[in-house]
């Protein structure tokens, strides 16, 4: 042990993970490189492009302004969590069958941000969704088929009755 690191434990999709770690490392590093998740991607280092979004107890957060210390003794969720789980599986589907998926830098946030906001509002409207995701950066669709995949996803949620989780 270097006696400048510090004992973490987070609880990352559900498993408790126990590390030392250096007081400035953040949270996006501690998933890629302590845990090996790799689905939480390192973009901007600023918050400001979402790629490093994860779910920090059940809110929307971004990992690069996180530091792992902070996170000590709280539940994170990653993409590879919801998306082993089943609990994105009708947005993945609704990504790809609108094509809102190119590259992929930036699915993984996308997909955390409409996971959240319809577990929060799930009749929210296309101009909320557009709201909800403009705080993530896409270069490939333009956003009209990421807005289209999310109103897809809301849509079949609601005809299911709103069972989902």
């Amino acid at each position: 042990m270097n006696e400048s690191k510090i004992l973490t434990r987070i609880r990352v999709n559900g498993e408790l993970h126990a590390h030392w770690v250096e007081p400035r490392q953040h949270l996006v590093d501690y998933l890629r490189d302590e845990i090996g998740l790799k689905g939480t991607r390192v973009g901007c280092e600023h918050g400001v492009c979402g790629a490093c979004t994860v779910m920090l107890d059940g809110e929307i957060a971004r990992g690069c302004l996180i530091l792992a210390v902070q996170a000590d003794g709280h539940e994170v969720q990653t993409i590879e969590g919801v998306s082993d789980a089943g609990a994105i599986s009708d947005l993945q589907q609704a990504f790809v069958a609108r094509n809102a998926a190119q590259c992929g830098a930036c699915t993984p946030g996308m997909l955390l941000t409409a996971h959240a906001l319809l577990r929060h509002e799930p009749n929210a409207g296309r101009a909320e969704i557009r709201e909800q995701i403009s705080g993530n950066y896409c270069r490939c669709t333009g956003y009209h088929a990421i807005v289209d995949a999310i109103v897809l996803a809301r849509d079949q949620r609601l005809q299911d009755g709103g069972a989902h989780e």
